[in-house]
């Protein structure tokens, strides 16, 4: 990209063009839960071929994937407001492709969860760029509703992952039941089937314009001249054991305060892996925990403003740990609903995984562009309007999961899984504008990677784990083998919506002030 074309003003409106883009980021993130969802519908082959308990399920489905993606979001984010946000998502994009391709020839969990980190690491790339983006080809008033529509890729992603899993396992198993080439069973063609044609989008994402970075706002900014630079320095800080020297460079008390974190964190993790015996989870979820701490001690030296803007802004942080309370569930369900209708209803693969799919693509997509839509209309009258739909999608979800998962219907099933998630899906438009709302232009990939960061840690690190973990503390041996109660995993998931209920309370009570003294808390100009 030429000077001109860095500099030259653009409409501050959204153009054919901005739809355009849009419509090539909702198929990329299409992939991005195909890939990253399709292990549900091979849970249970998985599960028996590796011989797996159901935790072990819920950390491969969860904290595998989701340490990673969190933790090279930072980074990633940070290179997003930085350095091309083109070239970053069609890499991102390749890597993560590549990987889910890998997981097809996985003999044992750890060659899985070596794959599941990769394709962790790629997909940290995909939503800071895409909400930076979208930002900077929509106006504020449609913002909500852009990345709503750009969201509806998770629902629709996530969908399509069950069938396509699901048709390609029987269809393989079919033609080579005792394995197939290289001894591939189906789980493993279907990983294969669905990481190869990423490689191709990511061509496509590379003849994507870059635009001009703020322009929507008013406010158009030059990247970083040194943007590589800066990524390796972020990097540094957030991966153990290098976060003890940026911890040292920054002074004697930092290093001191880091260290009884790391203790702390170590000690936490040990007494968890004793409590439950899960070592791969509470392992990655000290390490994640302490990164990200060290990251955030690192962000308020360098960049104060961000800091503060992010983690020091309290209506950020309740926002974004209260819709983590929706994607906790919302996770969990989307990686368990198969495995529960296969193993507890009796209802074949087939079946489950084209009404599932379904179910989840329309309620999702639904959901999730009415409440944008609700959202952006809310917030034109109140400040902290959108705050109502995320409540909405806390409070909503809680009867039909409860009716749906203990109902021996499948009919009455597949109608309350519907429900769930639609109104669930409300809540994710709603929440990801309004902490970009918080934030200054030059500041959204970062904010984005810490919104992530709930989500992930909170929600994809802990959903499906806890229902595995549940389930298998209150089941029963079987000739010999642990066969878990999900029903009783997945009921736990309702125990979770009063502490959002309280954060997002406090979220609506303090977004006003905290948007109105933006430019003045960040000592910047808007």
């Amino acid at each position: 990209m030429n000077e001109a074309q860095e500099t030259a003003p653009a409409p501050r409106e959204a153009t054919s063009y901005s739809w355009y883009v849009l419509g090539v980021l909702v198929v990329v993130y299409i992939l991005n839960f195909i890939d990253r969802q399709i292990i549900s519908i091979l849970a249970l082959d998985i599960k028996r071929d590796l011989d797996l308990t159901d935790s072990d399920m819920g950390f491969l489905g969860g904290a595998a994937f989701a340490v990673f993606y969190a933790l090279f979001g930072i980074p990633l984010g940070r290179l997003a407001d930085n350095w091309s946000r083109v070239k970053l998502l069609s890499l991102g994009l390749s890597l993560w492709s590549a990987m889910t391709a890998l997981s097809g020839f996985a003999q044992n969990q750890w060659q899985l969860t070596m794959a599941r980190m990769g394709v962790g690491i790629g997909e940290a790339t995909a939503s800071p760029t895409a909400y930076s983006l979208i930002s900077d080809y929509f106006p504020k008033r449609q913002r909500a509703t852009a990345l709503a529509i750009y969201s509806s890729g998770l629902y629709l992603g996530g969908g399509v992952s069950l069938f396509i899993g699901a048709e390609i396992v029987q269809a393989w198993n079919a033609a080579y039941p005792d394995g197939g080439p290289m001894g591939l069973v189906g789980w493993q063609a279907a990983f294969l089937a669905v990481g190869v044609p990423g490689l191709l989008v990511a061509l496509w994402v590379a003849t994507l314009r870059e635009p001009v970075r703020g322009i929507m706002d008013g406010t158009p900014a030059k990247s970083s001249p040194n943007p590589f630079g800066e990524f390796v320095a972020d990097l540094s800080t957030i991966v153990p054991p290098f976060t003890v020297i940026g911890a040292a460079r920054r002074g004697m008390g930092a290093l001191a305060i880091n260290l009884l974190v790391a203790a702390g964190m170590a000690a936490f993790a040990w007494w968890m892996i004793q409590l439950t015996g899960a070592l791969a989870q509470w392992l990655a979820v000290g390490v994640g925990y302490y990164a990200v701490f060290s990251w955030a001690c690192s962000l308020r030296q360098k960049d104060p403003a961000t800091f503060k803007l992010i983690w020091g802004t309290p209506a950020f942080i309740c926002t974004t740990l209260g819709y983590s309370m929706v994607s906790l569930a919302a996770y969990a369900l989307a990686f368990w609903s198969a495995p529960y209708a296969e193993q507890v209803l009796k209802l074949p693969k087939s079946e489950l995984a084209f009404i599932l799919g379904a179910n989840g693509a329309v309620s999702g997509f639904l959901g999730v562009i009415i409440g944008g839509r609700v959202a952006d209309a809310l917030r034109a009258k109140n400040p902290a309007g959108r705050i109502l739909v995320i409540l909405f999608g806390v409070v909503a979800p809680a009867l039909p999961i409860w009716i749906g998962y203990t109902t021996p219907d499948p009919v009455l099933f597949y109608v309350m899984n519907f429900l769930a998630g639609l109104f669930g899906a409300a809540a994710l438009g709603a929440a990801a504008a309004t902490t970009q709302d918080l934030v200054l232009p030059r500041m959204r990939g970062t904010a984005t990677a810490a919104f992530f960061l709930g989500t992930t840690l909170v929600g994809l690190c802990f959903g499906p784990y806890m229902v595995g973990q549940i389930s298998d503390l209150a089941g029963t041996m079987v000739d010999g083998k642990l066969v878990g109660d999900l029903r009783t995993g997945i009921l736990s998931l309702i125990g979770v919506a009063p502490i959002a209920v309280v954060l997002l309370i406090y979220a609506y009570r303090a977004i006003p002030a905290a948007e109105a003294t933006l430019a003045e808390r960040a000592g910047e100009s808007a």
